[in-house]
């Protein structure tokens, strides 16, 4: 592990001495919680949740300004998960980095973003700060993303929600907006027109024709010229 993190600072940074490199690897190590010992051990040898520590490090050695956990979280139980997500909190308040996480978890989301981009069938459909998109989301998709999570409060003998129809196939994807053929809302302009990212307040943007008519329709009646 060690000399895996060494050799990507010496591939970026040639006059870096190995001993200076290898001094950083270790501090760094301490600071993600991985021991000195683990450092000679191979990836087989570590634990899901270790070898996530790992990765992150390589990022933070190099000063990265950005990180991007992709599926940080997958596979590993719910309290290395736990103890994940608080070091890489402490890693954004600490290091001044931008996490970017990309998931499934809707759960996760919720806990951890500041603003969320909901994706579907490679486009982004809505994006907004998590309160916002939460509290108030505006794409079909979203809405039912929200719905398909199991909600204790509900009655128990409710049945799960479940959206119709299936994802879509990207090398053939469907003319105009790439959800109509699963929106309960979807028109034959949403057929026919691929909708365009609009602003509906506070940098909450949404990719939908149905919330385009309707912003529309409200600038009208408040007199509010459309730009």
């Amino acid at each position: 592990i060690d000399e895996h993190v060494v050799e990507a600072i010496q591939v970026h940074e040639r006059a870096t001495p190995r001993e200076s490199a290898l001094g950083r690897v270790r501090g760094l190590a301490e600071r993600l919680s991985i021991q000195r010992r683990r450092l000679t051990d191979y990836p087989h040898q570590l634990s899901g949740g270790m070898r996530q520590r790992v990765m992150i490090a390589l990022g933070l050695v190099l000063n990265a300004s950005l990180i991007i956990a992709d599926e940080a979280t997958t596979s590993l139980d719910v309290i290395v998960e736990a103890k994940l997500l608080d070091q890489l909190r402490e890693i954004r308040d600490d290091y001044g980095v931008t996490i970017l996480m990309i998931t499934h978890n809707i759960a996760l989301v919720a806990e951890v973003a500041d603003r969320v981009a909901v994706m579907y069938a490679g486009q982004m459909v809505e994006i907004g700060s998590v309160v916002d998109v939460f509290d108030n989301p505006l794409h079909p998709y979203t809405q039912g993303l929200l719905r398909s999570v199991p909600n204790i409060s509900l009655d128990e003998d409710a049945p799960l929600y479940k959206m119709a129809g299936e994802p879509p196939n990207l090398t053939r994807p469907p003319t105009g907006c790439r959800f109509h053929p699963r929106c309960p809302q979807a028109s034959a302009a949403c057929k026919a027109s691929e909708p365009t990212l609009i602003d509906a307040g506070r940098g909450h943007l949404v990719h939908c024709l149905n919330c385009t008519n309707e912003r529309q329709t409200a600038r009208a009646a408040t007199g509010e010229v459309a730009s």
